[in-house]
């Protein structure tokens, strides 16, 4: 190969070759149309003549089109069917950035991969072929759905004629495939990956666990998920509907069928005391609680109220700051940034530092702020509301930083193809 004056991919030269030694030269492959060509080598002893030891096959880039199912647990295991084109000579099908527990290519057109463990979320499936790795789009999405979790059932009782409309909150509701009250299906519809409304079905009296199917997998059951068949009393309305967590809160409860209370539950926690005025009116004091909102319910012998957003009762605490989208922006101000943390609902002020901001409540969790102007340096942002004030933390940080200036770069001056090591000061 010493001499080499030509290589050749087919009828096509080499982008560039190197000649190694009298056994060996480098070459670069050109552009070319799918297929197989033979590599030749030309010297002023000739052409090398072509054989199956040197041909060289140019293959498209794979695409994939589709995939099913879409959507798996997180533990892996999934049976994918993977569609597309030149697919062929696969040599890796990854989730992600996570390999396949294994592939088998039936086809130029089709795979079937067994989808690894992962974390939930939605990952591209891609190809990778001598051709190249398959560009990523919508169609090759596969989603990893965690095992749903029920945090809870409102109203958490109803009728054992059934047709109660039952908020079931969680996470990862998506993609439900069923919503069962103990053993009986229920109708439902899938609001968001943490809402599900359903129709209790008819039922004799009693407990039942709500669980929900999906993908991921079927619901593990707990207290939060039980729903209740039975004849109610019921919960019209409460005042005061807020209080502090540390309760005392004189409330009037009005319903219908409250005499001969037995218990007055917020949330699930007893009430400190009470007193049944009428079959319409109970006086209860709040006990100590945590932050959030509970259902006031009223047992009697014929049961327990249903839950409804008449009867909810909201313990106050301080807000929390638990991140910054943002953690820095210029000393003029003008950062757009989300703060996440709890609590911020009756948020009445934010502040840098000891600067209020703009500010836009989203809800509990979420607030979206302006940073104002300030000096140079790290400051806490704090969320007030009438619990008090965040208190500060490294989460809350925000650093208001000059605008940077460079002031020399050594050396100043390098060759157009680059590769110069400059150091800048500044």
């Amino acid at each position: 190969l010493e001499n080499a004056s030509v290589v050749d991919f087919g009828p096509t030269p080499a982008s560039s070759f190197t000649v190694n030694s009298p056994t060996s030269v480098t070459a670069t492959s050109p552009a070319a149309s799918a297929g197989t060509v033979d590599v030749t080598v030309m010297t002023p002893g000739g052409t090398s003549a072509t054989s199956p030891a040197d041909q060289f096959t140019f293959q498209n880039v794979p695409a994939v089109t589709g995939i099913s199912p879409s959507v798996g647990p997180t533990g892996g295991g999934t049976t994918v069917t993977i569609t597309g084109t030149d697919l062929e000579n696969a040599s890796v099908v990854d989730f992600g950035p996570t390999p396949a527990s294994s592939f088998t290519v039936n086809s130029p057109a089709s795979i079937t991969a067994t989808a690894p463990a992962a974390s939930a979320g939605t990952v591209d499936v891609t190809v990778v072929t001598p051709g190249g790795t398959s560009a990523t789009s919508p169609a090759d999405q596969f989603t990893y759905q965690n095992v749903p979790a029920v945090a809870g059932v409102s109203p958490a009782a109803g009728p054992i004629a059934g047709s109660t409309s039952v908020t079931v909150t969680g996470t990862d509701l998506e993609n439900a495939s069923a919503v069962d009250f103990g053993t009986t299906p229920a109708s439902f519809v899938v609001n968001s990956p943490t809402s599900i409304t359903a129709t209790s079905p008819a039922a004799s009296a009693g407990t039942v666990d709500v669980t929900v199917v999906t993908p991921g997998g079927t619901s593990a059951t707990s207290p939060a998920d039980q729903f209740t068949f039975q004849n109610v009393p019921t919960v019209a309305g409460v005042s005061p509907s807020a209080g502090p967590v540390w309760g005392t809160t004189s409330v009037s409860i009005t319903g219908a069928d409250l005499e001969n209370a037995s218990a007055v539950d917020f949330g699930t926690t007893p009430a400190a005391s009470f007193a049944v005025n009428s079959p319409t009116s109970i006086t209860a004091v709040s006990p100590a609680g945590l932050a959030g909102t509970v259902d006031v319910t009223v047992v009697t012998p014929g049961g327990t109220s249903a839950a409804g957003a008449a009867d909810q009762f909201t313990y106050l605490d301080l807000p929390s700051v638990s991140g910054l989208s943002s953690s820095a922006g210029p000393t003029s101000g003008g950062t757009t940034v989300t703060i996440t943390g709890t609590d911020y609902l009756s948020a009445s002020a934010v502040d840098f530092g000891s600067t209020p901001a703009s500010f836009t409540i989203n809800s509990d969790t979420s607030i979206t702020t302006t940073s104002p102007a300030g000096s140079a340096g790290t400051v806490d942002v704090t969320v007030v509301t009438p619990g008090g004030t965040s208190a500060t933390s490294s989460a809350d940080q925000f650093t208001f930083q000059n605008v940077p200036a460079v002031t020399g770069v050594s050396p100043s001056v390098g060759p157009t193809g680059g590769g110069t090591t400059v150091t800048i000061t500044g």
